[in-house]
């Protein structure tokens, strides 16, 4: 999803298919994995189909670790948590409301810095010429969620509209998902929906390379600074020697040119160590939606 620049629509296929080609090597859920092999799991908030992205991503990744990686990716947040979970795959950056959702069987391996600070915020967007002032003003209309498991992209602006007595499908005419934070983007551009809830770090990242995109839209309002989605790994890892080299090689990539390009495509400062306690802000929304019922 953050790829440096624009494309021609026939370059983006050929790069979409070749990247395909890249992230079917060995990733198939269920298969055994080769001796020594990493399997790292990526849900759709952070990549797209960028062939140089995903690229220098996995080179990273091997000549870091020393071991194959094998970059596994699916549709939604849900396949790449079930992988955790039933221990398919070494680890995998996932977001913070599957991860509060499973915490007794994951555990956090590293959070991403952005601006310095493993923080990011969920925003609610507008389309450029909407009239809304607040989300009330939202009220009976049509609004992209990305995923149900998403939280800047769901749950965020589903506890806000808890805490005001609220349910998704009584306060808009029509919601649906996208699955995928620019998609939300776009929708709200084009006018598919009158609003949309979206990563608020995906935006910014987009506002920069795609302006003119996210300028058919605006922010109509920003979440309190909440955890940075983070990567994770079974309670029990697959293997604890390659999971310990993957947290290294991760938060190393400063140190490296190549690791240093990697940050600098996704726009970010590197990777750190954190307390779980992080996302306890994430945990009171998720505990504000069972007590709402």
């Amino acid at each position: 999803m953050l790829a440096q620049g624009s494309a021609s629509p026939d370059r983006r296929r050929v790069l979409a298919a070749a990247a395909a080609v890249l992230l079917a090597r060995g990733a198939q859920a269920g298969e055994a994995a080769p001796a020594g092999q990493i399997r790292f799991g990526l849900t759709p908030v952070f990549l797209n189909n960028d062939l140089e992205l995903l690229g220098r991503l996995q080179g990273y990744l091997e000549r870091a670790t020393g071991h194959p990686v094998s970059l596994i990716t699916r549709r939604t947040y849900q396949e790449i948590t079930a992988l955790l979970t039933t221990r398919q795959i070494d680890a995998a950056w996932i977001c913070g409301y599957p991860f509060v959702t499973h915490r007794s069987e994951l555990q956090l391996v590293a959070v991403p810095l952005w601006r310095s600070r493993p923080l990011y915020q969920s925003y609610v967007i507008v389309g450029s010429d909407s009239e809304a002032r607040d989300v009330s003003d939202l009220a009976g209309g049509i609004h992209a969620f990305s995923d149900p498991d998403s939280n800047s992209g769901f749950l965020v602006t589903r506890a806000l509209l808890a805490e005001m007595g609220l349910r998704p499908e009584r306060f808009f005419a029509r919601a649906f998902f996208t699955y995928g934070h620019r998609n939300v983007i776009r929708a709200v551009a084009s006018g598919l929906a009158g609003s949309g809830s979206v990563d608020g770090y995906v935006y910014e990242v987009m506002a920069q390379i795609e302006p003119e995109l996210t300028g058919r839209t605006r922010v109509l309002r920003r979440s309190e600074w909440l955890a940075f989605p983070p990567v994770a790994a079974p309670r029990t890892p697959l293997d604890e020697i390659r999971l310990a080299k993957l947290a290294e090689a991760l938060l190393a990539m400063p140190a490296h040119l190549d690791g240093r390009a990697v940050l600098a495509m996704l726009r970010l400062d590197g990777f750190a160590r954190e307390e779980a306690s992080l996302f306890d802000a994430i945990a009171a929304k998720v505990d504000l939606l069972a007590r709402a019922g």
